[in-house]
């Protein structure tokens, strides 16, 4: 009787004992398996300005066109993959990378460098479209626009979209909720101020508006500065005006984008707030005409960086 229960107690034993080792085993696999998954992740689905796209995930060598996604990816710690840009075009704030390789001016890519780098992915702006078919030709292009029509929810996309190539998803969302906050205050400044802004583009002496649905619509739609005059035509290039124009709209505020210093020229004829018209304006009595930081404002625009930089602009109106 003790022989029999002694072999039972040995069988429930082994058997218990090898229930073990195939659950360790089966765990092992599991995890083995969930690393493999994790380690084979080598594509992304992402949508850009021109609709769906499959990019590399994590890419290791990267030419970049677009000035704000420079500047995100440095805020998000993954420099280190650019491998070009156009260095001659650079805007100050964005000198770190001035030792790159050159990919071009800055509205014609140099197709035979880039092409000799073999990147993994190559991010354009608008500058660069007329290109986009034989960029494509050397490695996925990306296209990542803003939507003047709705600036905010269109620079949370692409910031997001960087995140999700680069696996700094979290980054990139900790980063958009800080600049939230500070636009929600300058907002909040804004539209307690009252002013009535008007947004001048200046270039060799020449004047173009700007107002909401257009390139500098964010100082209407996420800023919250009122408009001057509400019937500005939306266009990229802005709505050709005089200074005639400038006086009959009497702006409270008047914000100035520097063109020519942003990309050189001739800039003798355009001391805007020395005009004796502009100077007859409630914003020219007041002493409010902001410049801009053209090379931010006019290169880039809609990076993590630069919109740091736009909201401390935009900020010298209430000082």
């Amino acid at each position: 009787m003790k022989k029999i229960v002694l072999k039972g107690f040995l069988l429930l034993t082994f058997t218990a004992l090898l229930a073990a080792c195939s659950t360790n085993e089966t765990t092992i696999e599991s995890g083995q398996s969930q690393e493999s998954s994790q380690a084979v992740k080598t594509e992304v689905e992402i949508t850009d300005s021109n609709g769906p796209l499959t990019v590399p995930y994590q890419p290791k060598k990267v030419v970049v066109f677009d000035f704000s996604t420079l500047d995100t990816l440095r805020v998000l710690g993954v420099s280190d993959t650019v491998v070009a840009t156009p260095v001659d075009s650079l805007p100050d704030y964005l000198d770190t990378f001035d030792a790159l390789e050159s990919a071009g001016g800055i509205k014609e890519p140099d197709l035979e460098k880039i092409n000799q780098l073999q990147p993994d992915l190559i991010i354009i702006s608008g500058r660069q479209q007329d290109f986009q078919a034989d960029l494509e030709k050397i490695a996925p292009t990306m296209f990542l626009n803003v939507d003047t029509t709705n600036t905010w929810e269109s620079i949370q996309h692409n910031v997001t979209t960087i995140g999700e190539i680069f696996g700094k998803e979290k980054e990139a969302q900790e980063e958009l909720a800080n600049l939230a906050t500070m636009i929600d205050e300058t907002k909040e400044k804004a539209e307690a101020s009252n002013l009535k802004a008007l947004t001048l583009l200046i270039n060799e002496g020449s004047l173009s508006a700007y107002g909401a649905g257009s390139r500098f619509s964010i100082l209407h739609d996420t800023f919250g500065f009122a408009q001057a005059d509400e019937n500005i035509e939306a266009s990229t290039h802005g709505q050709s005006v005089s200074y005639e124009y400038v006086l009959k709209n009497n702006p409270d505020l008047i914000f100035v984008i520097d063109r020519t210093k942003a990309i050189g020229g001739d800039t003798s004829q355009n001391s805007l707030v020395e005009n004796e018209l502009v100077q007859q304006t409630t914003a020219g009595e007041n002493d409010q005409v902001v410049s801009l930081d053209p090379q931010v404002w006019y290169l880039a625009g809609s990076g993590i960086e630069s919109l740091k930089l736009m909201i401390e602009d935009v900020n010298q109106a209430f000082k």
